[in-house]
């Protein structure tokens, strides 16, 4: 098996831990909270610290790539718009893709360069390395599991072509 890891953020991370928990080769996924300010920040502080909400995606490479699945994520979100996704807004909701491998930047930039040509706006999703990852509390884990018909700004009926 060849385990990598990425950090995708989309808005509300219920909705895109749930998309992508769906796709065939993701082994594994939690919610929580990158590369803001604070150390170890709750949902209550997030707001003005710079955090954003973030979805850690473990897969197996030989199963997924990292491009197809920066095409699935592209699918759910709108890259053009600044700290906002669906009717969740301020900047713990704007997008990004971080990473820890440097050799996975070149596969997100070819990403980014095609997402740009579908636009007529700039892309704003973020692509910066990953600074720090804290998982959120375990009542965001898997929450539309555990809440079925809990609030979802992903479109869940755009089912990945390859589900598990």
């Amino acid at each position: 098996m060849n385990v990598k890891e990425i950090w995708l953020a989309g808005g509300c991370f219920w909705g895109v831990e749930a998309y992508f928990e769906k796709i065939e080769g993701v082994l594994e996924t939690t919610v929580g909270y990158a590369n803001g300010k604070t150390t170890n920040p709750t949902y209550r502080e997030l707001k003005n610290t710079g955090h954003v909400e973030t979805v850690y995606v473990k897969y197996d490479a030989d199963k997924i790539g990292l491009f197809e699945l920066l095409e699935y994520y592209f699918t759910i979100i709108d890259p053009t718009i600044l700290n906002r996704q669906g009717p969740d807004v301020g900047t713990q909701y704007r997008t990004g893709v971080y990473y820890a491998d440097d050799k996975d930047l070149p596969v997100i930039l070819s990403m980014m360069e095609l997402q740009q040509k579908r636009y007529d706006k700039p892309l704003v999703t973020e692509v910066k390395p990953l600074e720090h990852f804290y998982p959120a509390e375990e009542y965001h884990q898997k929450y539309l599991k555990k809440n079925p018909g809990g609030y979802c700004h992903v479109d869940l009926s755009k089912k990945p072509v390859r589900i598990k």
